[in-house]
């Protein structure tokens, strides 16, 4: 499918794997000049895009620390001569425990990447997208910013705060053509559930009973849903939470 994308400007957080890095790779294969932005190095994986005739580029980044994530925008927007798409997907996860045993260390390190990294990014990206005349954001919540999920309460505060943040800035921006939207992935098979899975092997079996098409998805799945978000197909959709969850949250 051609997205019409080809020549357009992208940067995705958390893109070294899981749905970043599938999100990051559907971006440049459809012709988008796309950098990879991680706490964590990711110029293995846009060396490897680059090695499939892609274009593409690394930026270290912690999303939690405005400065970082400003010196980055910036990068991106000098090396590329502007921005046209921002996937804002970078997250971490609270250990599982009830709400009242999360300790307030673990609670403030949520907030500050899932809610607080999303802010920052925003801050940045909606800036340099009014010079350039319009453009889309695409904000990860989570099924889970739709419903409650036991032991994970400062994510699941996150996630849903994160499609409150993402609403008002669609109607704080529709005026300057820019597009935000938030993907709401269910179950995907991602490092980050694997974790959960092995701190709890109990929970895979937990989340299939509950989709309805009785498997987790795939980040390719997620990365669809999100190129569509950032085309032309979709000009016409802003302030929504896109929900890709097997039929999670229609049971």
């Amino acid at each position: 499918m051609d997205y019409e994308l080809k020549g357009k400007v992208a940067l995705v957080t958390g893109a070294k794997n899981g749905i970043g890095l599938a999100a990051a790779r559907e971006l440049a294969k459809a012709g988008v000049k796309t950098a990879l932005l991680d706490v964590a190095d990711a110029s293995s994986e846009a060396g490897a895009l680059m090695a499939e005739g892609y274009d593409a580029m690394a930026l270290k980044c912690d999303v939690s620390d405005p400065e970082e994530v400003k010196k980055a925008v910036e990068a991106v927007v000098l090396a590329y001569g502007g921005l046209d798409i921002a996937f804002n997907n970078a997250g971490v996860q609270t250990p599982q425990a009830p709400m009242a045993e999360i300790t307030f260390g673990d609670y403030e390190k949520t907030v500050a990447v899932d809610l607080g990294g999303v802010w920052n990014c925003m801050k940045y990206e909606i800036e340099h997208m009014i010079k350039r005349g319009g453009g889309s954001v695409i904000n990860t919540s989570s099924q889970g910013g739709l419903t409650g999920f036991p032991g994970q309460a400062a994510y699941i505060a996150c996630k849903h705060a994160v499609i409150g943040l993402t609403r008002t800035a669609a109607i704080d921006y529709a005026k300057n053509n820019i597009r935000v939207n938030a993907v709401c992935p269910g179950a995907i098979r991602t490092p980050m559930a694997e974790e959960l899975i092995r701190r709890n092997p109990a929970v895979e079996k937990e989340l299939i009973r509950d989709i309805p098409m009785g498997r987790l998805g795939r980040p390719e799945e997620i990365a669809h849903a999100v190129l569509w978000l950032a085309s032309p197909a979709s000009a016409f959709v802003t302030g929504q939470p896109i929900v890709v969850d097997g039929g999670f949250t229609a049971r």
